[in-house]
């Protein structure tokens, strides 16, 4: 067997995947639609959208198969995202890349297999749309077409993700993915009797660098932001730019001296890109911080409005 390479854009990859926080997402019937579609036209027994993550691959939609993930190093749909077309395997038994692959060998006996790879707008493939079958087949040019078909679909639902929760500048959630996604963790956080507390980030004298250095460096200096916010929060964490210079983090499970802890190693991520990228600025900011003990019932338009009154404390306490 052998392993799929890593992608040149690996890192670009993954943190395009993991902003749209569609990884172990429920089941949507915009892609279920299409893995339905794509087992019956082609006779297949499954048919999936797979998206391949650091060390598995994890299905958006799957019709013919009981599991929910694979380990990425076995995954055919590894070896799919490296190329540009579809990905074919006739016979994965006389294939020296799967003949005594796991899945090939075991369940559930791999045959056949043709993905096509899922990209985004920046040129990133997620995962990819793919047929599996237990018997040997070959896909005629016409059938191809009709895969990629169902793939550019695939791909045209993961943008209207993209456009309707991603900020496109930072990549990082927008305001209604912000929302959208903190109800759904204040909703697990009641469930599991978690603590919640949400940061709510404004920078300071934002409209000086802009003025002062141009609109593209406004922009770097907003990435910059984000990136530290992607750096410093965990993956189960809900952080966004909620509008121009405002940014967002939603923390569960995590109590008053864990935050401050937070708190302290994002302040000292700034400090550091402060000295070491010299900008003619540093990049400051206030935060507002509200904080909700364990079985609280809240929303999240309740503590952003808050939040957002105790940063402003805090902003006119920093002009002074």
């Amino acid at each position: 067997m052998i392993e799929p390479a890593i992608p040149a854009d690996e890192k670009k990859r993954l943190e395009t995947l993991r902003a749209l926080k569609i990884l172990d997402s429920a089941p949507e019937e915009r892609f279920d639609r299409l893995t339905r579609m794509a087992k019956r036209m082609f006779g297949v027994p499954i048919s999936l959208v797979s998206l391949v993550d650091d060390n598995r691959q994890w299905f958006k939609s799957k019709e013919g198969l009981e599991a929910d993930e694979t380990s990425r190093d076995i995954s055919f749909c590894g070896h799919a995202i490296l190329g540009e077309e579809a990905f074919i395997v006739p016979d994965a038994r006389t294939d020296e890349r799967f003949k005594d692959n796991p899945l090939v060998v075991g369940e559930p006996n791999i045959r056949f297999y043709a993905g096509c790879p899922l990209r985004v707008s920046n040129g990133s493939k997620l995962g990819t749309l793919c047929l599996i079958d237990r018997e040997p087949r070959e896909l005629d040019e016409d059938d191809q077409q009709l895969l990629q078909d169902l793939a550019t679909m695939a791909e045209q639902e993961i943008a209207a993700i993209q456009l309707a929760t991603l900020d496109e500048l930072t990549l990082i959630s927008n305001r209604r993915g912000f929302i959208s996604l903190g109800e759904h963790a204040l909703q697990v956080s009641r469930r599991k009797n978690w603590p919640a507390t949400l940061l709510l980030f404004d920078l300071n004298k934002f409209k000086p660098i802009n003025d002062t250095f141009g609109h593209a460096e406004g922009d770097r200096a907003l990435i910059s932001f984000a990136n530290v916010m992607r750096k410093t929060f965990r993956d189960s964490d809900v952080f966004a730019r909620i509008g121009g210079d405002e940014f967002a983090a939603l923390l569960t499970d995590t109590d008053e001296s864990a935050v401050a802890t937070v708190l302290k190693r994002f302040a000292d991520e700034i400090e550091t890109i402060n000295h070491a990228e010299k900008r003619g600025y540093d990049i400051r900011y206030s935060v507002g911080s509200v904080s909700f003990p364990a079985g609280s019932v809240v929303n999240i338009d309740s503590m952003m409005a808050e939040a957002d009154a105790r940063m402003y404390e805090n902003k006119r306490d920093d002009s002074r």
